[in-house]
């Protein structure tokens, strides 16, 4: 999940062909900085050749950090169609009832527990880290917590009393918790991911997507290369049937798990070493000259 600040992205490099797959049954892609262009639309080219794989009869995938409400970007565009791994892997999020009608299909939730703990861990080991909790109805923060994202907070509390029975309206603290978000205002954001993973430990998966100090943290073993593992083996399809598309370190984990990957052009260093291929930047369309080509050589072969 992505702030609205502008990012500075590494300058692109020759494109990495990836090994054929001219028969992929999925297409696992993630959203801001490789589906959509950097003014989250997505492109006609994209929306053709998201369309055309369908057709073909491919899954798509839509695999982010978003939570569901952010969903309308794809959505409105593609009419509909498809499900969506949100929140890095915390929720499954059915797309077909069309923006304002998404269902939650799975929730991987972060145990409260766990989510104190980390809360403390964190206060301690990076002192002036603010915090906001994702439940399944909305964002809710603390008062220092920057607005970052693209709604409000439903309501501003400490991350303990946000988490916690005490909360007002036993509805809201009965949603499950998807992740909570620790934002950190001098640290660098590799440097707080570092930082945070060594002194939480294994009691939740960390990850970033933001190219500010914005930490994502969910329950352990939750990502989004987990979420759509169990997605494929209930669909029956092998990780060398996926061909997945990602820019930041929440990708690094599926681009690693599936069978062929593609980092963009303009992703994260770190990213390039997880893919098997390398394609055009997001406002290139990189993934959709992806498609094009993997649906060129289905009709060859």
């Amino acid at each position: 999940m992505r702030d609205h600040r502008a990012v500075t992205s590494p300058t692109p490099g020759p494109r990495t062909p990836a090994p054929t797959v001219p028969a992929p049954r999925l297409i696992a892609t993630d959203l801001d900085g490789t589906l959509l262009h950097d003014d989250k639309t997505v492109s006609p080219r994209t929306v053709a050749a998201l369309a055309a794989a369908e057709e073909a009869g491919v899954e798509v995938f839509f695999v982010t950090g978003r939570p569901a409400r952010w969903m309308d970007v794809v959505s409105d565009h593609v009419h509909g169609h498809g499900l969506a791994i949100c929140g890095n892997g915390a929720a499954v999020v059915d797309l077909h009832g069309g923006p304002g009608r998404h269902r939650f299909v799975k929730v991987r939730e972060l145990p409260v527990p766990d989510a104190l703990d980390v809360v403390r861990i964190l206060r301690a080991a990076a002192p002036g880290t603010s915090f906001a909790v994702e439940r399944t109805g909305g964002l809710h923060h603390e008062a220092t917590y920057p607005p970052l994202h693209l709604d409000p907070g439903e309501s501003v509390a400490p991350a303990e009393k946000l988490l916690t029975a005490e909360f007002e309206g036993s509805t809201v603290a009965d949603q499950p918790v998807l992740k909570l978000l620790a934002y950190h205002p001098e640290l660098g954001p590799d440097a707080f991911l570092a930082l945070a993973r060594d002194a939480v430990g294994e009691i939740a998966a960390i990850t970033r997507s933001s190219p500010s100090a914005l930490l994502e943290i969910s329950g352990r073993a939750v990502s989004k290369a987990s979420t759509l593992a169990l997605c494929c083996q209930e669909r029956g399809i092998s990780p060398a049937e996926v061909v997945a598309f990602g820019d930041m370190p929440n990708d690094m984990e599926m681009l690693a798990w599936a069978g062929t990957s593609y980092a963009m052009g303009n992703a994260h260093p770190e990213v390039l070493t997880a893919a098997t291929g390398r394609t055009a930047t997001n406002n290139e369309d990189g993934v959709a000259r992806v498609i094009e080509e993997i649906l060129a050589a289905r009709q060859v072969a």
